[in-house]
């Protein structure tokens, strides 16, 4: 059995999915420390002259190591009506766009304490639209005691798996050789970004990759699992 993990992030790129759905069960790491700047309080979106970060601004002052499933939202900015103008004025026009929008419309009209409700709320979603039915589980259903490594190779063992599906990145922090020892198979997420029909390409603006997935299914639809797959192997 192959498990892959991975905190919960804001409308996650298209290689975020792929992890999942080559895996036979995904692990939300909900207890690992929050880390500013990264993807989990934000994304990228595709824009006529390049990309914007779509970012939902969080309460950190005098709580920056606190866990990720302890982070709240800062609701004195009005985030949520910015991103869903921004959602509007670059993909208002996209050929899927008024099939998925009204979800996010509704997500964007609700109020949000907790900054992993609304990742994981969203992310849940996306799934379904996907057709990826991937088991998902919770670090804090789990329980875990260890760190770095070894809380990774824990969750395999709490949950079974033979197999563990790490990113790319995973190869400069990883100590490999815990997996060795303890009888885990290791393997890297080997993904070849796809192109497709995406807005406002030019000869000044080329194909942008690296967008959160909602790039790909406004523009593609039904089919954005059927590009994810078709260019991506282990």
């Amino acid at each position: 059995m192959i498990i892959s993990v991975h905190q919960p992030q804001y409308l996650p790129w298209l290689g975020y999915f792929d992890k999942i759905d080559k895996s036979d069960c995904f692990v939300f790491l909900d207890t690992v420390q929050y880390k500013m700047r990264e993807f989990q309080n934000r994304n990228k979106i595709r824009t006529k002259d390049g990309w914007i970060w779509l970012t939902v601004p969080v309460k950190t002052k005098g709580h920056f190591h606190q866990d990720i499933s302890a982070v709240l939202i800062d609701d004195e900015s009005d985030w949520a009506v910015e991103h869903k103008k921004s959602l509007m004025a670059w993909y208002g026009k996209a050929p899927f766009f008024r099939q998925y929008f009204p979800f996010f419309e509704d997500v964007f009209a609700r109020r949000w304490d907790r900054l992993v409700d609304l990742n994981i709320y969203i992310i849940k979603y996306l799934l379904q639209e996907l057709q990826i039915d991937t088991p998902l589980y919770f670090e804090s259903e789990v329980g875990t005691t260890q760190k770095s490594t070894a809380r990774i190779v824990e969750i395999c063992q709490k949950l079974k798996a033979d197999t563990y599906l790490s990113g790319t990145g995973g190869k400069d922090y990883m100590d490999e050789g815990l997996f060795v020892q303890t009888g885990i198979g290791l393997q890297y997420q080997h993904f070849n970004h796809p192109c497709y029909n995406q807005q406002f390409i030019s000869a000044q603006h080329p194909f942008t990759p690296y967008m959160s997935v909602l790039d790909l299914l406004f523009n593609e639809g039904p089919r954005s699992i059927d590009i994810i797959k078709e260019t991506n192997h282990l």
